[in-house]
């Protein structure tokens, strides 16, 4: 009898420090969101690294749920909606609706959209930062399991690690800046790319 009182008292406390730790998780992402997501917006440089893709540097320009990259290789607009991705080699626009995968690929902070529902959330402590785990609830999500890597004082994340099926990526970020944009920043403007060639593959 006592062994089962000890097994329901333990996972009692297994449970609620889960839910404590989920809680405070939600809190940091929620200040973290806030610090990034603000209404004018902001900027910050990024490496990301993966083993399909090799490494990328660029800068990335945000404004709430829009952004527009631009890296040696490509330039990407997201209005919220549809994506426009340069390639310059090719002088090609591809025209897409992305998966939340495809947007963290190039924008680091997707997943300021993404916490709030769909994943169960966990945090420890490292140092200065607190290590944010997102996990997905739903086995079908392109983005299955994330850890962030946010600053204590300053709610600004360093680091994100994502895992698509058995890949990992890694994405570090350096330099944000609250920034006001335009919002004609993250539509795609024909007029200046004159010979490029539009591909739909929405």
């Amino acid at each position: 009898m006592k062994k089962i009182a000890l097994l329901f008292i333990t996972c009692a406390l297994c449970v609620t420090t889960f839910a404590q730790s989920s809680t405070q998780a939600r809190a940091i992402l929620d200040k973290t969101a806030k610090t990034i997501g603000r209404a004018d917006g902001a900027q910050a440089d990024f490496t990301m690294s993966s083993p399909k893709a090799g490494s990328v540097s660029g800068t990335v320009y945000i404004k709430g749920n829009k952004f527009h990259a631009r890296t040696p290789q490509a330039i990407v607009w997201f209005n919220g909606k549809t994506q426009w991705s340069y390639m310059k080699n090719t002088d090609e626009v591809s025209l897409s609706t992305p998966t939340q995968a495809q947007q963290m690929a190039m924008n680091p902070y997707t997943f300021i959209n993404m916490y709030k529902s769909g994943f169960a959330l966990s945090v420890k402590n490292e140092g200065s930062n607190y290590v944010v785990k997102l996990a997905a609830q739903n086995k079908q999500r392109s983005v299955q399991e994330m850890y962030v890597t946010i600053n204590k004082k300053t709610y600004v994340p360093s680091l994100i690690r994502m895992r698509q099926g058995q890949t990992w990526s890694t994405i570090n970020i350096r330099n944000f800046k609250a920034k006001n944009q335009p919002n004609s920043l993250f539509t795609f403007n024909a007029k200046d790319y004159p010979t490029a060639e539009i591909i739909d593959l929405r």
